[in-house]
């Protein structure tokens, strides 16, 4: 099978390349970057992100095409342009890959496209895949990010959108940042931890992806996302615990007059660090995958201690 994956050269591209170089799977990886690293057996494609000049005639030979071009949201500060760089980087790609399709005498069989968990919103009742988006910035991008490709169904390619939450991974992604305050011996619940952590374990996004690519009956959004409901500090405390750190709960005498002055800590400390970036440790909505369960995946990491132990243990 050839699958050509937009944005192959980030994380999450990397770890599904590998996953289907194992299994002797053709692909090829679309970059903007001309000296980026791939995974040794792939083969990168540059191209601009914006067009579908010098590669486009590709998409005829591909069972799978995958869209996973975006400015990554772990980029400090979140300034207006670095806001329209996440969008632009995310549909601009979108509509050049749709336009391939369309162009292809060969179109491809399945189409993923990457999207994420906050299309819910960061507060609210538990979600599933019939929620509707919310009107926050987050969920916004997604909304415009998914619309950038919904015309290849049209074309009769089985599309299917990957609405991901935070992926854990050791040496990727937000995790770094995440296990930082607890790695230094401050690990406690951030503002009140109860707040919803929506994770997945990066081994179980691989195998939802490639799950959902194989499946036939696969169309539609699904959340990838582990089952198991997360607050904040049930994360945080999780995580202490598998790498034998203190999980500072009540608070400490500092803590506790700092919170007397409106801030907590190291809530405070990340939001004055990240500015509108700390949405992303900091908030959460509870959701569930369950049109993936009701398919047929099974996690291989559906708690957090199980998780964390893999990959801290």
């Amino acid at each position: 099978m050839k699958v050509l994956i937009a944005g192959g050269a980030g994380f999450l591209g990397v770890a599904l390349t590998k996953s289907l170089l194992v299994d002797k799977h053709q692909v090829y990886l679309l970059t903007r970057k001309p000296n980026a690293a791939v995974p040794a057996g792939a083969e990168s494609v540059q191209w601009d992100g914006k067009t579908t000049g010098g590669w486009g005639s590709l998409v005829n030979e591909m069972d799978v095409v995958i869209h996973l071009a975006g400015k990554t949201l772990a980029s400090w500060p979140w300034t207006d342009k670095t806001k329209r760089a996440f969008l632009d980087s995310r549909v601009e790609p979108g509509l050049a890959l749709a336009e391939a399709i369309r162009k292809a005498t060969q179109r491809p069989r399945v189409f993923i496209q990457q999207s994420g968990i906050n299309h819910y919103g960061l507060r609210g009742d538990p979600a599933d895949e019939s929620t509707p988006p919310a009107d926050d910035f987050l969920a916004q991008l997604t909304v415009k990010w998914e619309a950038a490709t919904k015309s290849v169904e049209e074309l009769g390619v089985r599309r299917v959108v990957t609405r991901t939450a935070v992926v854990l991974a050791k040496g990727g992604g937000l995790m770094p940042l995440m296990a930082l305050p607890v790695k230094l011996f401050m690990g406690g619940p951030l503002g009140s931890g109860a707040q919803a952590m929506p994770w997945i374990h990066v081994n179980d996004w691989v195998g939802a992806v490639r799950f959902l690519m194989d499946n036939e009956n696969a169309r539609g959004a699904y959340n990838l996302i582990a089952p198991t409901p997360t607050s904040n500090a049930d994360f945080n405390r999780t995580l202490a615990k598998v790498v034998h750190r203190p999980y500072w709960f009540p608070r400490t005498h500092l803590q506790t007059s700092m919170k007397c002055a409106g801030f907590s800590t190291p809530a405070f400390l990340l939001r004055t660090l990240l500015g509108g970036m700390n949405v992303l440790v900091l908030e959460g909505r509870s959701a569930q995958p369950r049109r993936l369960v009701q398919l047929g995946y099974r996690f291989q990491f559906p708690g957090p201690y199980e998780a964390f132990v893999d990959l801290y243990g």
